[in-house]
């Protein structure tokens, strides 16, 4: 049994969790992952590993609560114990590049986070671009503003740093004639896919974390396949990261529209939850 030893709630619907797990904490690197059952009877889902903390032996993940399985994880709080929780699973992100500019949408800056802190800690310049729809909903804002060189906070409504999308700052720093290696994007499909469309006219190479539906992490379920350089490719074994400018984004997000309608479900019924909650 894993032991939950924290746990921040960090907006209305995301939660961060830090579990006593010293053999994943050990051996993680940015990029990896985890899987883990709530109890006996609970799906295997995937988290992305937020930080390790390889001298206390534990791992943070952070998570949205959107479905069955999170609803179950945001009912335990410290002290209550995980089924099961493996790993790092995943191939880690390559620390290459001496000016990268690290993007993160939404829940996805919990992925690009440990990405950001990698490349900070290796020496290399680091500038962070996060978007998210509205002030309420900004997470770690003071963890990326501590790994980066230059911090740029954007949202959909101008509630809260600049107002825009995060392609309109990347094609900002790009046409300003800053230097960029390498741009690393991690958030909803429609926003990878158009980070992509722009580094692809300025010949930037572009890595990307790709995270779909996902059963046992070890290639042999088949569910998180891809379609990369008109190859399949699986984001569990040879992934999450792949070269931006290969993935068939249109093809991914049509695999995940067959399960807008569930999820879309499963949200409306989480969100009725925590209403319930704020109201008690």
């Amino acid at each position: 049994m894993f032991k939950i030893l924290r746990k921040e709630v960090l907006n209305p619907t995301v939660i961060s969790i830090t579990v006593e797990a010293p053999h994943a904490a050990r051996r993680a690197k940015a990029g990896q992952f985890i899987i883990l059952r709530v109890d006996e009877e609970g799906e295997r889902v995937p988290f992305t590993i937020a930080d390790a903390d390889p001298e206390n032996g534990t791992v943070t993940i952070i998570y949205q609560v959107v479905g069955a399985t999170t609803r179950k994880l945001m009912e335990l709080e410290e002290g209550d114990e995980l089924a099961d929780f493996a790993g790092p699973l995943g191939k880690p992100s390559e620390i290459i590049g001496e000016n990268v500019v690290v993007i993160g949408g939404g829940v996805g800056c919990a992925i690009a986070l440990p990405t950001a802190k990698a490349f900070h800690e290796a020496g290399k310049h680091v500038d962070t671009i996060v978007g998210f729809r509205n002030k309420d909903l900004v997470i770690l804002e003071d963890e990326f503003r501590n790994v980066s060189d230059h911090y740029y906070l954007m949202s959909d409504d101008g509630s809260v740093g600049e107002k825009g999308l995060v392609t309109a700052k990347l094609e900002e720093l790009i046409k300003s004639g800053q230097k960029i290696d390498k741009v690393i994007a991690i958030g909803p499909l429609i926003m990878m896919k158009f980070v992509c469309a722009l580094t692809k006219q300025y010949d930037i190479p572009t890595i990307v974390s790709m995270n779909p539906i996902m059963i046992d992490g070890t290639g042999m379920c088949g569910g998180c396949r891809l379609m990369v350089d008109g190859k399949m490719q699986f984001a569990c074994v040879d992934g999450p990261d792949f070269d931006g400018h290969k993935v068939d984004f249109d093809a991914a997000m049509s695999r995940n529209r067959q399960y807008s309608e569930k999820e879309r479900h499963d949200y409306e019924q989480t969100c009725n939850l925590l209403n319930m909650k704020e109201g008690q």
